[in-house]
């Protein structure tokens, strides 16, 4: 018995052992680096072995690995990998049918409707070729009617999809594995980007013709939702936009698109807890959702009238208003998406204290985007406010900066005119009705003005009208991609050009940082350090600086990096990760030096302070959207898995 216990004990202790050594177990770091670690995607086919040499199973392609060790077997070089870099490692595979991933960062297309398509070249070379030409156009033609008739061009390893690509519905590793600047003679700066691309689902989308796209469209609908300042001013206002809802309601019920076109209503004001008279923050009135006909939203608005007393600011909680009826709404049963806010004043900053979102205009715009909501605004420039007018404008331009459309859908009703109000508010709602209609009943419009030459129609067109029809488009390239699955093409390296081809000045892609659990934790922890030091360096320059230096001598994540009195710039500190020490992309904090800081007076100190305090409130809410957290491996630990932070919203 005793001999057993013994036994027992040692089996225990050698687990305890094993357990122990495992969990100590790190990753190679990176060559040069100090923490970031050796990973690795796996090329399409590529086996996970039990030992070096021998066969395996295959992998999904772009599974992400961490390596653990490297071996030379005869000429193959192979690497022992796990799916984390918590210890858990998990086999071996061939060096050769992987690739190194030094960044975490991923692309996203934008919506294809307004540019050419993206194209994967073969070489660099190819992409530099048509964006050096005197005429880009001339030479990107061939390429784009030889792939139109289905002729091979061997230049091109694959081109992007017709219809919009839905990251979060068919999730696509669009990795980035090397930049380079190119720039133009149009003169912009445009980026090279060497890629890869492997769908997750491996599933091939039916090739969409005009009889199946028209049947597709039968089920396409569309949710306009208004968000209305509903303070002491706006009276005259919200009864004008009763009245246009009421009317286009009785259209919508004529023509038989009660299902195809759903109006809501969110009203807003500002903090209760500042001025307790003014009810509410925000309040959903109508939902698109619920609401049955033109009787029952205008049953549920009979209550809605501007506030009785005064708000404490002359700004009004806006952006809370906005953000209520992106998450309160359920966008996913609608195919075109609008919300139309309507004010006459400024909105309050992501950073002042009566905000219920503690988000700026970037940020709401973002979540926007993220469900493929279209933002409108209608500014009410009233003589009261005209000391608010400016500011306001370039909130509301920066609100609705729109990524199809490259322009802002921001549109001031001079003096706030009822009559000018109302016209707009009637063109815009008439406008999305029809286009439902011509979409919905799969149909192109005869006599559209859209068949006009574009130098003609700019002549004559109301910007709101064309904006919308130009939109409406993007929203149906969207729908169908949804409804066909479509999904990136499936080639492996590449180069392509993060830009169209031709007209430059339109994004092609979106760029997205891959951050785990730890890297957002660390980098919100070392940004409100900075935040502190630079609220101190406020009252004092020169303490600004000195106290970063003593914080990142504290940290010593680099006893390499200079952190003594040399270090005059933050980059130069240590204090960030070198996960964004490491971006290809000019980061506005790593490059701020002290010179710098303390040139800039009060007012451009706060605003800089303002912007990572918002970028803050931001990493808050990532670490608590479960829905877009993504693993990149099988069996990897799930504090391994990573969230596509926009590139805008890194320090």
């Amino acid at each position: 018995m005793k001999n057993i216990s013994r036994i027992s004990g040692l089996f225990c202790a050698l687990a305890l052992t094993t357990f122990a050594h495992a969990a100590d177990q790190k990753p190679l770091l990176q060559e040069g680096k100090h923490t970031l670690y050796q990973r690795v995607l796996t090329y399409p086919g590529c086996a996970l072995a039990p030992k070096a040499g021998e066969a395996g199973k295959e992998q999904p392609a772009f599974s992400r690995f961490y390596v653990y060790q490297r071996s030379q077997q005869g000429q193959d070089e192979w690497l022992q990998v796990g799916p984390d870099s918590f210890g858990h490692v998990s086999g071996w595979l061939k060096a050769s049918c992987t690739v190194d991933w030094k960044v975490q960062l991923t692309l996203a297309f934008t919506n294809p409707a307004g540019r050419n398509p993206m194209l994967f070249f073969r070489d660099k070379a190819d992409v530099e070729g048509i964006l050096n030409s005197e005429k880009p156009a001339t030479a990107l033609e061939p390429y784009l009617t030889s792939l139109k008739n289905n002729k091979p061009v061997p230049q091109i390893l694959a081109r992007e999809p017709e219809y919009m690509v839905d990251q979060l519905k068919n999730f696509y590793l669009l990795p980035v594995l090397g930049s380079d600047d190119v720039f133009t003679d149009t003169g912009f700066q445009v980026r090279l980007l060497n890629v890869a691309s492997v769908s997750d689902n491996a599933k091939k989308a039916a090739a969409a013709t005009p009889a199946n796209e028209k049947n597709m469209m039968k089920g396409f609908s569309a949710s306009v939702v208004f968000v209305i300042d509903s303070t002491i001013s706006m009276g005259p206002y919200i009864e004008r936009t009763k009245e246009a809802i009421d009317k286009i309601y009785q259209r919508i019920e004529s023509e038989n698109l009660q299902e195809q076109v759903k109006f809501g209503l969110v009203a807003y004001r500002s903090n209760v807890k500042a001025v307790p008279g003014l009810e509410y923050d925000y309040k959903m009135f109508v939902d698109p959702n619920t609401v049955k006909d033109g009787k029952d939203f205008l049953a549920r608005v009979k209550d809605l009238k501007q506030a009785t007393v005064s708000s404490s600011k002359v700004d009004e909680d806006a952006y809370g208003g906005v953000m209520a009826a992106l998450d309160q709404v359920d966008w996913t049963s609608f195919g075109a998406r609008y919300v139309i806010l309507i004010t006459d004043a400024g909105a309050l900053d992501g950073a002042d204290k009566l905000s219920s979102t503690r988000l700026d205009a970037a940020q709401v715009r973002q979540e926007a985007a993220y469900r493929g909501v279209a933002l409108y605004a209608m500014h009410l420039k009233t003589p009261s406010g005209k000391a608010n007018h400016a500011a306001a404008e370039a909130q509301y331009q920066d609100l609705t900066l729109n990524p199809f459309l490259h322009k802002p859908l921001y549109y001031a009703i001079d003096s706030g005119d009822v009559n000018s109000f109302g016209e707009r508010v009637d063109s815009l709602a008439n406008a999305i009705t029809g286009q439902i209609k011509t979409a919905w009943s799969g149909e192109e419009t005869a006599g559209s003005a859209l068949g006009a030459d574009p130098a003609y129609a700019s002549k004559k067109a109301d910007p709101l009208l064309s904006d919308a029809e130009q939109l409406s488009k993007a929203m149906r390239l969207a729908y169908l991609g949804e409804k066909q699955g479509t999904q990136a093409p499936p080639v492996f390296k590449s180069w392509i050009s993060d830009r169209d081809l031709v007209n430059q000045n339109i994004p092609a892609t979106e760029v997205r940082v891959l951050l785990t659990k730890s890297e957002l934790s660390d980098l919100s922890d070392v940004m409100k350090k900075i935040v502190n030091a630079a609220n101190e360096g406020m009252i004092s320059p020169d303490d600004m600086f000195a106290s970063l230096r003593s914080l990142a001598a504290t940290m010593g994540n680099d006893p390499n990096q200079a952190k003594g009195k040399n270090a005059t710039r933050l980059g130069e500190m240590g204090l960030l990760g070198e996960y964004i020490e490491g971006l290809p992309y000019l980061s506005e904090v790593l490059s701020l030096d002290e010179e710098t800081w303390k040139s800039w007076d009060g007012l451009e100190q706060e605003r800089f302070i303002r912007r990572l305090n918002t970028k803050l409130n931001y990493y808050q809410r990532y670490n608590q959207d479960v829905d877009r957290w993504v693993a990149l491996a099988p069996d990897s630990d799930p504090r391994d898995n990573v969230y596509p932070v926009p590139l805008e919203n890194m320090p």
